[in-house]
């Protein structure tokens, strides 16, 4: 399944036009790479997800072979908040 729209499928990220966004702008990783949309996931990869708030580490469980889901996709390995500069 696309990276994209695996993304949208998981609930990670809401739409799948968002989803191509966040690859264009270098804020999505796929095992410690910079990933295009159109990269292939497979079960054991690990998704990062970067966005200004925070930092999502995840790993691919399941694949869905369509728009329908039967349980998790993904586990979360990491979730970091991004504090504010010059909050103290």
């Amino acid at each position: 399944m696309r990276l994209d729209k695996f993304l949208k499928v998981s609930r990670l990220i809401k739409r799948r036009t968002q989803a191509q966004i966040a690859c264009e702008n270098d804020r999505v990783f796929v095992n410690n790479r910079v990933a295009k949309s159109s990269t292939t996931v497979k079960v054991g990869d690990e998704i990062i997800l970067v966005s200004p708030v925070m930092r999502l580490r995840v790993k691919v469980i399941q694949v869905p072979e369509s728009n329908r889901v039967n349980g998790d996709l993904f586990t979360v390995l990491e979730e970091t908040r991004m504090s504010e500069e010059g909050e103290l």
